[in-house]
């Protein structure tokens, strides 16, 4: 049976790309500023965030087949240096922590929970930088951040990673614009496999009061427990 964290693999992909934008939701710009300057103002004040999100993933198209299309929702949170959680609500139950030093994936339906060190999984993608980096000039050192034109009502920015081997190719951010600040309508995230992942997320909190419990997870009692 193919490893259930490889199988989800791509979450770390967009789902921690949610992170690239998601505090800038009630950040003030100026009227000259452009998405990357709005990237700058994130990283100096976001400190944590949560929000409910909604993630369409479209597969690669073969030959003669309609490329396929899964939705799923739920809730993330996150907290800098280095730490995450996204809670699937729907269509399946599934809990994804980063503590700091270990990741951790609880299946439900499989009664399984992989476990691996957060730095080897991590790497250089998204989630490790945009959630352990202090500035933009930091993330600048591993992604290349380039203002797109403005499509659909909205303000876009593309971050592509510096090295191409890594498993994001690369992420658009589609920013609209509303009274508290700029306000996050859209990422896009392309994978190194060609899979694509569009979120759109609600109810943005900036730099809310998180407990320390949202970040420790416990592997339940009698579930299957994998360090690969």
């Amino acid at each position: 049976m193919t490893n259930n964290f490889e199988q989800r693999r791509s979450v770390l992909g967009w789902g921690v790309s949610l992170l690239l934008a998601a505090a800038v939701w009630s950040l003030a710009l100026p009227a000259h500023a452009d998405s990357v300057d709005l990237l700058a103002q994130f990283m100096k004040q976001a400190r944590s965030g949560r929000a409910d999100f909604t993630q369409v993933v479209t597969s690669p198209s073969r030959a003669g087949q309609t490329p396929r299309a899964k939705t799923s929702s739920g809730r993330f949170e996150f907290q800098r240096p280095g730490k995450f959680r996204f809670d699937y609500r729907k269509p399946f139950v599934q809990t994804l922590v980063a503590d700091g030093q270990t990741l951790w994936l609880h299946d439900v339906d499989l009664n399984q929970v992989t476990a691996r060190a957060q730095s080897q999984v991590l790497g250089s993608t998204p989630a490790a930088l945009l959630t352990g980096a202090s500035d933009l000039q930091t993330l600048k050192n591993d992604f290349q951040f380039t203002p797109e034109p403005d499509r659909d009502g909205l303000q876009w920015v593309r971050a592509t990673p510096q090295s191409p081997d890594g498993q994001i190719r690369s992420v658009m951010v589609g920013l609209r614009a509303a009274p508290s600040g700029p306000e996050l309508a859209v990422l896009d995230v392309q994978d190194s496999l060609g899979q694509r992942s569009v979120l759109t997320f609600t109810g943005f909190e900036l730099n809310p009061v998180l407990p320390a419990s949202t970040f420790v997870f416990k592997a339940p009692a009698g579930v299957d427990v994998i360090r690969p």
